[in-house]
């Protein structure tokens, strides 16, 4: 693809990945991602910000073709699918200087080898002339690594935001038309990657808030023309209260688990509690860590396999730990045959998340009556918790 013209002397450059379905050999990408990169020409300066994972390096390499001069790389963000064409890049540019922030100048230089001399290091608010054009560089720690930053061009009001607003989806539209499509794959996105470290994105968001942003332009996924659609979604994201809703993640080997989840579903709905159920057999994980945003209570189903949780439920749980959700409750459920440690190893792996346990419901071999009335029980019990906090 062609480079395209956001506005006079700004143009999006970089690569539309369809193909890609893993991200860090996790993340799931159901509909694929970008790679985007910007270049500003200013009346004195022109500038690069990032580039593309390097299997892309002959797209962006192509679109450079016509381009008489870079002055400066700017990498906001060392991860290789932002700065991994760098080298080559300063390769075709060989006076151009290599700009990042202290942190990330380290981590550059290890993953890429690039020599030091290169580079230009920017303090947090520092301002960069490209002549009729000014740069602002603002620092962005862990959105999602601690080297962070985004660029702000002044006069365009224009946010450059690297991963933070970000999505991963493929499409020819440079803009966002679509803000429902691109809202679920913004909160994929967020649930992912970000959710981790929203006690930061929470300062991060305020940091932004005094800019007048008219567009913003990450390093994956379409621009918002709206920047109040994401910045809004980050938000609720971020600082809003979990929802009236159980996540139900579970596995079963012989279906007394699965008898017990059945249940237990029925009766939160009757109840008025929403739930979201998922078999880690066979679940998008993405769509798990999407569920787990809003989540106010988390419910485990697993059987007991060699004295402990099955392994797809201790995933499931080392997930959501991993993720630090905003949830407020965990409970356990689950069969076994004749013993064992399910819930002490289930509760020993969740130190990252600020939950009230609720009281396990384990029964031995099927479920019989009386642990269908306990299922209930537990039912009222979240019920009225998430009752006790207006969880809507």
């Amino acid at each position: 693809m062609k480079a395209r013209i956001i506005k006079e002397h700004i143009y999006w450059m970089g690569s539309v990945d369809w193909d890609r379905r893993l991200f860090d050999a996790l993340i799931p990408l159901p509909e694929g991602t970008s790679y985007n990169a910007y270049l500003i020409e200013g009346s004195e300066k022109t500038v690069l910000i990032d580039s593309v994972d390097l299997p892309m390096a002959d797209e962006l390499l192509a679109q450079l073709d016509g381009v008489s001069r870079v002055d400066y790389v700017i990498s906001q963000h060392a991860e290789q699918d932002h700065s991994g064409t760098i080298p080559q890049v300063l390769e075709k540019f060989p006076e151009a200087k290599l700009i990042s922030t202290p942190k990330a100048k380290g981590i550059l230089i290890d993953l890429l080898q690039i020599p030091e001399d290169v580079f230009i290091t920017v303090k947090d608010g520092e301002t960069l002339s490209l002549g009729d054009k000014t740069l602002k560089f603002i620092y962005a720690p862990w959105v999602h690594w601690p080297e962070t930053m985004v660029t702000y061009l002044e006069e365009d009001k224009i946010l450059f935001s690297c991963d933070f607003f970000g999505s991963h989806i493929a499409t020819t539209d440079l803009y966002v038309i679509d803000e429902g499509c691109l809202y679920e794959a913004a909160k994929r996105y967020y649930a992912e990657i970000m959710m981790p470290f929203r006690n930061i994105i929470k300062k991060n968001l305020e940091k932004l808030a005094p800019y007048d942003i008219e567009i913003i332009a990450p390093s994956h996924g379409q621009l918002y023309p709206r920047p109040s659609f994401i910045i809004d979604a980050y938000h609720d994201w971020v600082t809003g209260a979990p929802r009236n809703t159980v996540v139900l993640p579970y596995v079963s080997m012989h279906e007394s688990t699965k008898l017990m989840v059945d249940h237990l579903v029925s009766a939160l709905v009757e109840r008025g509690v929403r739930v979201e159920q998922f078999n880690l057999a066979v679940t998008d994980t993405g769509k798990l860590a999407m569920a787990l945003v809003d989540a106010a209570t988390i419910v485990v189903g697993t059987p007991t396999i060699l004295a402990g949780p099955h392994p797809y439920a201790a995933y499931g749980v080392f997930l959501a730990n991993a993720l630090r959700p905003k949830t407020k409750f965990l409970s356990i459920i689950g069969s076994y045959g004749w013993g064992g440690k399910t819930v002490e190893t289930l509760a020993g792996m969740i130190p990252n998340l600020k939950v009230e346990i609720i009281d396990p419901v384990l029964c031995k071999g099927v479920p019989s009556e009386n642990d269908f009335k306990v299922l209930d029980v537990l039912a009222a019990t979240i019920t009225e918790k998430h009752k006790e906090h207006d969880f809507h």
